[in-house]
């Protein structure tokens, strides 16, 4: 786990800011957390 908690939250919120379907956002997200 390289990833800072800050990170995750902050990915976490977003992630709770942009419920729709956005590929391209939610793939970003996802992107973000296997790095």
């Amino acid at each position: 786990m390289s990833i800072p908690k800050n990170r995750r939250e902050n990915a976490n919120k977003i992630r709770k800011q942009t419920q729709r379907p956005s590929h391209g956002r939610v793939k970003s997200f996802k992107e973000l957390a296997e790095e």
